[in-house]
C-alpha cells in the first residue's frame, strides 16, 4: 500500500491532536509541517519526525510528494487556505470552520466539486464514539430526537487556546463553536433546519465579540434545540450534549457517553478508536483510497454554515 503523504499546517493545540491520531494509522505519512513561528515549528517536526518545516503554506504545496493537506489553522484563513490547496491538486481536510463568511464556503464548495478531490470538513461531532453510538440507534430506527440540549462552555475573557497560550487570533461563538452542534443536530436528526433564531449578549470591548450566545432550532421533522454558548463560564469546560428521545435520554461528553440517570454507557465497540480527531482523520484518508465523498464533506457541511450566515444576519440586525 503505497502511502498517503501529507502536509499538516498549524502546529497548534489541535494541530498536536491530528498528529497523535495519524500516528495510529497504517499507510500514512507526515511529510511536511506549516506554523507561524519557526523554532517551535521545528521542535514539533523534531518530535513527530516529520522531515520538512515551512511558515509558508506554499512551500508545502509545492512539494510533488504531498497528496492531502489538513488545515488547522486560525478560522480567518480556512477558505482561502482550502481553496489554494485544491488548485495545487491536493486532497485536503480543513479544520472547523470551512468559513466565517458563507460566500467564501459557497466558493470551496463550487471549486471542490469541480476537483474531483477529497474535500471535508473537520466536523468532529460527526466521528465521536459517543454521538455515532446515538447515530447508529436513529438509523436502526431505536431512537428519535424530540430535543436536544446543548452546552459550549469556555473561560475566555482573554484570548488564549486550549493549552492556555496566547491566540494570534480571536475565537468565534457563532462562527465557530455554534457550527459544531448546528451540523449535528441536522445530521442526527437526519432532516434539515427549517427554523433558526438566536440572540447574544454585549460584545467584548477588546475582543470584538459576544461572550455570551443562546441558539434555537427547528428541524423539518419536528426535533427541536437548544443551545447556550458561552466565553465567561468559570466551571467545567467543553461541549454537553443532552439528547431527549422518544425512547431514551443520553448525554454526550465528547467521547463519552451516558444514559440521563448518569449511568456510563460503553461506547468502546463503536469505532476502532476512542478519539474522535483519530476517526475523523481515518475517515479522510479512507474516502481518498476508496475515491469517494467522505463525512463532513464540504458539500454535506455547506447548510450548517447557510443557517450560521442567517443567524448573523438576524443578529446584526
Amino acid at each position: 500500500m503505497k502511502p498517503i503523504k501529507v502536509a499538516l499546517a498549524g502546529a497548534g493545540a489541535f494541530g498536536i491532536k491530528h498528529l497523535d491520531g495519524i500516528q495510529n494509522i497504517d499507510g500514512v505519512e507526515v511529510v511536511s509541517l506549516i506554523s507561524r513561528e519557526l523554532d517551535k515549528t521545528k521542535e514539533v517536526a523534531a518530535k513527530y519526525g516529520i522531515p520538512h518545516v515551512s511558515t509558508e503554506l506554499a512551500d508545502s504545496l509545492a512539494l510533488k510528494e504531498v497528496d492531502a493537506v489538513i488545515l488547522c489553522t486560525p478560522t480567518q484563513m480556512h477558505a482561502s487556505q482550502t481553496l489554494a490547496c485544491l488548485k495545487a491538486g491536493k486532497h485536503v481536510q480543513v479544520e472547523i470552520p470551512l468559513c466565517d463568511v458563507l460566500t467564501d464556503g459557497e466558493e470551496v464548495a463550487q471549486l471542490a466539486a469541480k476537483s474531483g478531490l477529497v474535500a471535508m470538513c473537520g466536523h468532529t461531532r460527526r466521528f465521536n464514539p459517543s454521538h455515532q453510538y446515538v447515530h447508529n440507534k436513529i438509523t436502526a430506527g431505536q431512537f428519535n430526537i424530540q430535543q436536544m440540549d446543548v452546552q459550549t462552555y469556555f473561560f475566555r475573557r482573554s484570548n488564549m487556546n486550549a493549552l492556555g497560550q496566547p491566540r494570534s487570533w480571536t475565537d468565534h461563538l457563532l462562527w465557530h463553536h455554534a457550527a459544531h452542534t448546528v451540523d449535528l443536530f441536522a445530521y442526527q436528526c437526519g432532516s434539515p433546519i427549517v427554523q433558526a433564531n438566536a440572540i447574544q449578549g454585549p460584545i467584548h470591548p477588546t475582543l470584538g465579540i459576544a461572550m455570551d450566545m443562546s441558539i434555537q432550532l427547528k428541524a423539518a421533522n419536528g426535533a427541536i434545540c437548544t443551545l447556550s454558548l458561552s466565553f465567561n463560564n468559570d466551571g467545567p469546560l467543553g461541549t454537553f450534549f443532552r439528547y431527549i428521545g422518544d425512547s431514551a435520554t443520553y448525554i454526550a461528553r465528547y467521547d463519552d457517553l451516558f444514559t440521563g440517570k448518569e449511568e456510563k454507557i460503553d461506547v468502546s465497540q463503536v469505532a476502532v478508536s476512542m478519539n474522535g480527531i483519530e476517526l475523523q482523520d481515518r475517515e479522510f484518508f479512507s474516502a481518498i483510497r476508496e475515491g469517494r465523498a467522505p463525512n463532513s464533506s464540504v458539500a454535506s457541511v455547506l447548510p450548517c454554515y447557510q443557517v450560521l450566515h442567517g443567524l448573523e444576519r438576524q443578529l446584526s440586525s
